[in-house]
This record gives structure tokens, C-alpha cells and sequence, in this order.
């Protein structure tokens, strides 16, 4: 998170932020949260600094938290990060999700502009349904299973999914909100140059395109080489592309995520003028 967040803040020219939002399902510890600790080691101690917990739709309900409080004016410039670090979570002996997920993080800098001007955020759908919570889980580790038994077993520690039912609602719900944001925003599918959803597996991204009625070629996708890094999977995918000049100014986004929770949310935005740091060859914790 940190080293991402640094990297963020260099392409958009400045070293500072007056607000960090990490999200993130894998923190460093229950209490305190992860993004204090990343603003100080970024030296932006004294910024407001929270977590945004909606597992893998975490990046969008950050950018719609970023963008509320900057329109609210509490914020002028905020860091948004999206970090997780799935191997702390999953069993590696379980076949059906070690080879699904991936660690990473990536992050954007958002500042107030005019609402006029490419990279505005905006027309955001939003929801959950916590009627599914039992669909992705991680059973301990909070106060629910630690005030109902005794020591929780090594499979309730561990990230648990299941992969058919999850399959069927992430399609539907996924569709369903982004029908919602390009209703919202008077677009069309036509409107759009790239669909950019969180990465969950190559199966759902092109069934949700399929459900669009958008061709799979406008779908960016990373997840053959990064994995599901859950809330980094949409910043990680606008990144890659943006370094392979696939995303260029002007082109019309429409971010889409789907979450444990159940959480799913969706974006539009249009891309603006923006340089990538160039990544260095190691990093250093």
C-alpha cells in the first residue's frame, strides 16, 4: 500500500494528500486501521486516514467515499489505495481459491476540479445484500465467532468462497449496476471504449460483457497475470493497461466490482491526461 501509494502520488505530481483511504479485507491488525500507518509512512501524518472494508468492491466504494468527501469540501486532494494480501488469508492447500487469488495493491490521487473536466468520477451505483454473507467468508477473526466458541479451527481462519452461487450472483449483480451508472449518466454501451471490472476470474468478466451486450475485446482484463488481488484489481488493471496505451485521454470507463458482503458498486469516468510511473526494478520494504 504504501509503495503504491507512493508511486500514485508522483504521477500526479504532488507528495501530498489531505485524505488516505486504504481498502483493504487483509489489514495489518483488527484495530488500528492499516491507512494511518500508510499516511505516516508516506509522511503525511495529520491527513485523515481510514480503511474502507467492502472486500473486493472496496476500490469502488473508495473512489464514491473519495469523491463525496471532496465534493462535500472536507477533502481537497485524496489518496486512495486498494491493497490486499490474499496469501494471509488463503489456505494454499485449498485448490479451488489459492490458485484464484494474488496480492498486490495499486492507487489513484483524486483532487477537486471542475465537473466538466476529463477524470471526473461520478454516476456511481452502488449496493449490497447481506441476506448472501455466508457466499465469501472468513469465519474468525472478528467478535461474532470469537463470542460464540471456543478457538476457531485453521479452516474458520481461512478465506472461503462458494464459487458456483457466487458465480451466478456476481454476473447478475454486476450487470445490473453498471445498467444502473450508464442510466444514471444518460450513456449508452455504445458510449463506452473500455469495460474495467474487478478481476474475479476470465469466466465472470466475459459474462458480464456477454450480459452488456459488450464485445469481450473492450474488456480490460489482467487476471491471467496478476490473479483476483480483490480491492488492488481494478487500479492494477487501469494501470497495465494505461502502460500498454490501451487506455488513452478522453476514452469513456465504466468500472464495475463485485464483493463479499454481498457488496457490488460501479463507476464511470472519463480518462484524463495522466502519466504512469515508471515501476523500479525492486522495492524495498
Amino acid at each position: 500500500a504504501v509503495e503504491a501509494g507512493r508511486r500514485a502520488l508522483r504521477s500526479a505530481g504532488t507528495g501530498t494528500a489531505d485524505t488516505v483511504i486504504v481498502a483493504t479485507t487483509t489489514p495489518d491488525r483488527p484495530c488500528p486501521a492499516t491507512a494511518p500507518l500508510v499516511a505516516t509512512r508516506l509522511g503525511l501524518a495529520g491527513a485523515a486516514a481510514f480503511d474502507v472494508g467492502a472486500v473486493c468492491t472496496g476500490f469502488v466504494y473508495g473512489l464514491a467515499t473519495a469523491a463525496g468527501l471532496i465534493a462535500a469540501g472536507v477533502a481537497e486532494r485524496v489518496l486512495l489505495i486498494g491493497a490486499d494480501t490474499y496469501s494471509t488469508i488463503v489456505d494454499p492447500l485449498d485448490r479451488a481459491n489459492a490458485i484464484i487469488f494474488g496480492d498486490g495493491a495499486g492507487a489513484v490521487v483524486l483532487r477537486a476540479g471542475d465537473p466538466d473536466e476529463p477524470g471526473v468520477v461520478g454516476h456511481f451505483d452502488l449496493g449490497s445484500d447481506g441476506a448472501h454473507e455466508d457466499l465469501i467468508t472468513v469465519a474468525a477473526g472478528g467478535s461474532r465467532r470469537r463470542a460464540t466458541r471456543g478457538r476457531p479451527t485453521d479452516a474458520e481462519r481461512h478465506f472461503a468462497m462458494r464459487g458456483k452461487e457466487v458465480y451466478r450472483h456476481a454476473v447478475t449483480r454486476m450487470a445490473a449496476s453498471a445498467r444502473a451508472a450508464l442510466s444514471g449518466a444518460g450513456w449508452t454501451i455504445g458510449d463506452l471504449d473500455h469495460f474495467v471490472p474487478h478481476q474475479a476470474n476470465l469466466r465472470i468478466l466475459h459474462s458480464v460483457a456477454d450480459d452488456l451486450g459488450l464485445s469481450r475485446d473492450r474488456c480490460v482484463t489482467n487476471v491471467d497475470t496478476r490473479g483476483n488481488t480483490g480491492a488492488a484489481s481494478i487500479p492494477l488493471a487501469l494501470a497495465d493497461a494505461l502502460a500498454a496505451d490501451r487506455i488513452r485521454p478522453g476514452d469513456r470507463l465504466l468500472l464495475t466490482a463485485f464483493g463479499g458482503g454481498l457488496t457490488w458498486g460501479s463507476c464511470l469516468l472519463t480518462w484524463p491526461e495522466l502519466t504512469l510511473n515508471p515501476q523500479p526494478e525492486r522495492i524495498t520494504p
